[in-house]
């Protein structure tokens, strides 16, 4: 993964749409050829071998970009046929990621996304069913999502659904504004509140947040009544609670021993 990175950081002209798709394709085509894949992930075949199968697979059918990227998927060393797939599906939405307008937040619609979708169970069920046909599934992404968020986003979510490779949608549209995040050099901080912060309160939490840890910071609120007051942080794994309700939690735990 990292010598593929490599390849794209040296390219930042390969950033466009197009490129993007053509990796989510091709990621698409590779796992549903178990021969393909198996072909990809063998650590001991000859790299030339390997690069020479995905030059006859997509040479003609995707942009001199998206060739060269996975040609440099063909030439890495990966643990198991599933990393060679999440290896293609980062490196295609970075590109992606990569290629949207800077007024575009790709995180922010995802996010938006995901907290309609973890409130509608039927809408939930019709995207991670595995008795639902890829095709429905997709023409459902197009229905509530065309014309409402970038074509970035589109792309993503529409990729998202056919391939999920054993992930929720939750799980997925997480791990997807991570690695978008990630490309902008940025961080995403989930900040549940009993209710919405001001633009003020929030700009001064970006900021401190910033300085934590190095990086700037995407925020993402989420309103819980339960939490009464105060606020809680989540970035990764990462998590700041200063709740009044886990407070008094932890009070009457401390009162109770």
């Amino acid at each position: 993964m990292a010598s593929s990175r490599t390849a794209l950081a040296a390219h930042a002209d390969w950033a466009d749409l197009a490129t993007g798709e053509n990796l989510f394709d091709a990621g698409r085509v590779i796992g549903n050829s178990s021969q393909l894949l198996t072909a990809l992930a063998d650590g001991s075949a000859e790299d030339s071998s390997k690069i020479a199968l995905i030059r006859a697979v997509f040479g003609a059918t995707v942009t001199p970009a998206a060739l060269e990227l996975l040609q440099s998927v063909a030439a890495g060393r990966w643990s198991n046929s599933q990393d060679v797939l999440a290896g293609i599906e980062e490196l295609a939405l970075r590109v992606t990621a990569a290629s949207a307008p800077q007024e575009v937040s790709i995180g922010s619609e995802l996010f938006l996304f995901s907290t309609a979708v973890s409130s509608d169970a039927e809408l939930e069920l019709a995207l991670t069913s595995k008795l639902g046909a890829v095709s429905a599934k997709v023409g459902l992404i197009e229905a509530l999502l065309a014309n409402k968020v970038s074509p970035q986003t589109l792309v993503i979510v529409r990729h998202l659904v056919q391939q999920p490779r054993g992930r929720r949608i939750g799980e997925l549209l997480t791990d997807a504004a991570t690695i978008v995040a990630d490309q902008a050099n940025s961080v995403i901080a989930t900040v549940t509140a009993a209710a919405p912060l001001q633009p003020g309160q929030l700009d001064r939490l970006a900021t401190t947040l910033a300085a934590r840890y190095g990086r700037s910071v995407a925020l993402n609120q989420v309103i819980d009544p339960s939490v009464v007051g105060g606020v809680k942080v989540q970035i990764g794994d990462d998590v700041i609670d200063g709740s009044i309700a886990t407070r008094l939690k932890d009070l009457r735990l401390q009162l109770a021993g």
